[in-house]
């Protein structure tokens, strides 16, 4: 099948599941194909190439992946499909079964999605390397104010339960030098905020011998940046160093992501984490100390192999004592040549489900909390547009999701905005 020689005038849509990385590596996608004369096609219109950037981490995320394949071939004909991400690096030959896929790229290729359009390919196409070994740069925003800059890719820790070090690789990053010239280009477009992201960002570094310490002091010092948030990093690898910093710095917000995955040591012991319950809350009790307005949020997973209903509620009491602001909470899923599949004791659905709704409710009591005690303040907030006229949505620096009413233009305008109460479904705090 031949594709496209020429790109120019040509329609695209783009289909993104799971992480913030992900999100990111598909912004930057779009970019790379709309300086090829790609559009965005319209809402309705019949895209001539369709962009699927796919999650593994369960089972669950593989089916929506389909879903989502399937979906776009019934409604834009006769479209490329290219699918990428982590389900096309690890099961290329299931995707490229699925009907209307005309391409499949590994992590390694995703960044030359330009180059195989251009080219001419056979039908359900692969271009998959055994093992995600580069280090693919990404700095974008999408349709969204904040960008999100990728500064680090793959893991080398090898948890029981996941596949991620097969799906992205072993852990590389960008040079100081290279990140911090993304950061500038976004302040030179106009960005105030950008996002850290990375599959193991506390470990940067491996690749080019410098530290991630090295690398938050260098981008606090791009100018028109006045915000950074780091997405997620692991409690083992959030020093004491980078916490004091951020603590002190210019634009580092008072917002962390700490994933636990579970509150009781022997459940951390079978998942080979590298920390226990009393090291992740003392993290926990040092970000307090240095920064008592930040917002901490955790993920949790629960069901996995060897969690019994003693171990759960152990985890569950440790959970509810964390001063953290909010939960994230996964259901474990069995994958293929994960360690965990030799573990004993398998939890059955529904108590996974029943488990996962208790620790929902803790994290909604957390939230309400922590939203509520803010009520009446001040907060800096960054503006970005929403779908309802007149209303803008916007993250104060610690983290509490705003609505502001107004029919002046305020999309990426960063202002001080008093905090007065809920909004009608309260999923947010109203501004004026």
């Amino acid at each position: 099948m031949s594709l496209y020689t020429s790109l120019e005038g040509k329609s695209a849509v783009y289909f993104t599941l799971g992480c913030k990385l992900n999100f990111a590596e598909t912004s930057t996608i779009a970019h790379q194909l709309a300086e090829a004369g790609v559009r965005k096609a319209k809402k309705g219109e019949i895209a001539d190439i369709c962009v699927v950037n796919t999650c593994s981490v369960t089972e669950v995320a593989d089916h929506k992946c389909r879903q989502a394949i399937h979906k776009l071939v019934r409604q834009h004909p006769g479209a490329i499909v290219v699918v990428t991400g982590c389900y096309a690096q690890l099961k290329p030959q299931e995707v490229a079964a699925i009907d209307g896929v005309a391409l499949v790229l590994g992590q390694n290729e995703k960044g030359k999605l330009v180059d195989y359009l251009r080219s001419a390919v056979s039908e359900h196409a692969i271009v998959a390397s055994d093992t995600a070994e580069q280090f693919v740069p990404s700095c974008s925003c999408g349709d969204r104010t904040r960008y999100f800059l990728k500064v680090q890719d793959g893991c080398n820790y090898f948890c029981t339960y996941c596949t991620i070090p097969f799906a992205r690789g072993r852990s590389r990053n960008g040079s100081i030098a290279s990140l911090v010239a993304q950061a500038q280009q976004a302040a030179a477009e106009g960005g105030k905020e950008i996002v850290i992201t990375g599959v193991n960002i506390g470990d940067y570094g491996r690749t080019t011998g410098e530290s991630f310490l090295g690398l938050l002091r260098a981008l606090d010092q791009v100018e028109g940046i006045e915000r950074y948030r780091i997405s997620s990093i692991e409690p083992n690898l959030l020093t004491d160093e980078v916490l004091q910093f951020c603590a002190q710095s210019r634009a580092f917000m008072p917002h962390f992501h700490i994933p636990l995955q579970s509150g009781s040591d022997e459940v951390l012991r079978l998942m080979h984490r590298r920390y226990d319950t009393a090291l992740f809350y003392n993290k926990v009790l040092r970000v307090r100390e240095l920064m008592p307005d930040a917002f901490i949020g955790v993920d949790v997973i629960v069901g996995t192999r060897g969690e019994t209903a003693e171990l759960f509620d152990e985890a569950e009491r440790f959970i509810r004592s964390l001063p953290v602001s909010q939960l994230h909470v996964f259901s474990y899923s069995e994958r293929p040549g994960t360690a965990a599949l030799r573990i004993p004791h398998v939890v059955r659905p529904e108590e996974k489900h029943e488990r996962s709704q208790r620790l929902l409710a803790i994290s909604d009591e957390k939230l309400h909390a922590f939203y509520e005690s803010y009520i009446g303040t001040t907060r800096p907030v960054l503006l970005e547009h929403s779908r309802r006229r007149g209303i803008y949505n916007g993250f104060t620096d610690n983290y509490i999701k705003v609505e502001y009413r107004s029919s002046e233009s305020l999309d990426n305008c960063l202002m001080p905005l008093r905090l007065v109460g809920w909004n009608e479904d309260h999923s947010a705090l109203i501004a004026e």
